[in-house]
């Protein structure tokens, strides 16, 4: 017999206004408590310690535009927040600092997250939307040089990117991006010609949210309809419907895949997170906690299984923490 689903483990309240963006940062070996950092509609980055359940610091940069993308950059000390102001900013909070360092100026009037990839130590690519409605661009971070602009052919109708995810099969290969369209296409760049490798139309609506899984070369996206395609992606590099799975209630707002690529937990405008196993996207477990749309959904990094946490944030200003690694 199925078990009930069960309750959060605890419940982080404080926000004062919608959640949107979410991100752990657990794994280090520092001692330091593990932190979870949410971004908010009324512009703020609130960092949470998570043996208190308390918020140690609040970051102000956004000018109390909503914020829906916070990322760490190699350890919790360098963060990276986009917000509705047009800005993604770089923050240095070692030694309690509080201050934002750089910032691009995406001139971006959408809400397509940026996406980040490490290529080499202190060395990383940023995919975002570009001020060009349809285009996007990558850029080098720290130095911000530009490494290309990603134009659809004339004609091509792809409307506005909604979703990004960069990735490479390993170190040292070519970067890639996957990128989701408003026309409810999944298109693959090669970062290096700018061209399109391969494009699929996984969704009649606007592609909101994407996960990729390397080792597998298989995806997922989700959009405002009833069903999460799952495609892959073949030695061709050509994308391919792999399957679809019908959801109960429309709309997904994210999805992401846990880091061992066994499960994967959406965040549905139903109010509830759904957890599938990744191989055969078996329905797994209902969480049903909110009053409102869940925004986001994020795993924890920490190193040890038994630990690891499942964070979801919601237009309801809560954060629910949820323990549901098996216990197999």
């Amino acid at each position: 017999m199925a078990l009930p689903p069960p309750d959060p483990q605890f419940v982080l309240r404080g926000t004062g206004a919608a959640v949107h963006a979410l991100h752990f940062s657990c794994g280090s070996q520092e001692p330091d408590a593990p932190i979870l950092f949410s971004g908010s509609e009324n512009g703020f980055i609130h960092i949470w310690n998570l043996k208190t359940h308390r918020v140690d610091t609040a970051l102000d940069g956004h000018g109390r535009k909503s914020v829906y993308c916070v990322e760490t950059m190699g350890g919790k000390d360098r963060l990276l927040s986009q917000g509705r102001d047009q800005r993604i900013c770089l923050w240095d909070l070692a030694e309690g600092r509080t201050a934002v360092t750089d910032s691009v100026f995406t001139e971006n009037v959408g809400f397509c997250r940026c996406s980040l990839l490490k290529v080499a130590q202190g060395r990383w690519l940023m995919a975002m939307a570009a001020k060009a409605l349809e285009e996007v661009q990558v850029l080098e971070l720290p130095s911000k040089t530009s490494v290309c602009t990603l134009k659809p052919e004339v004609g091509a109708k792809l409307g506005m990117p909604m979703c990004l995810k960069l990735w490479q099969i390993n170190c040292g290969s070519q970067p890639l991006l996957l990128a989701g369209y408003e026309d409810g296409s999944v298109v693959l760049w090669n970062l290096s010609t700018g061209k399109v490798l391969s494009q699929l139309v996984c969704h009649q609506e606007p592609v909101m949210s994407l996960d990729f899984d390397s080792e597998k070369a298989k995806g997922i996206s989700g959009s405002s309809e009833k069903v999460l395609s799952i495609w892959s992606l073949n030695e061709q590099q050509n994308l391919q419907v792999y399957k679809t799975h019908k959801l109960v209630n429309a709309g997904i707002s994210g999805i992401t895949i846990r880091p061992d690529k066994k499960i994967l937990a959406t965040a549905g405008w139903d109010h509830r997170i759904r957890i599938f196993g990744w191989k055969k996207m078996k329905p797994l477990a209902v969480l049903d906690y909110h009053t409102a749309t869940v925004h986001c959904v994020s795993f924890s990094d920490h190193k040890n299984p038994g630990e690891r946490l499942l964070a979801a944030g919601s237009k309801d200003h809560r954060i629910s923490i949820w323990s549901i690694y098996t216990q197999t």
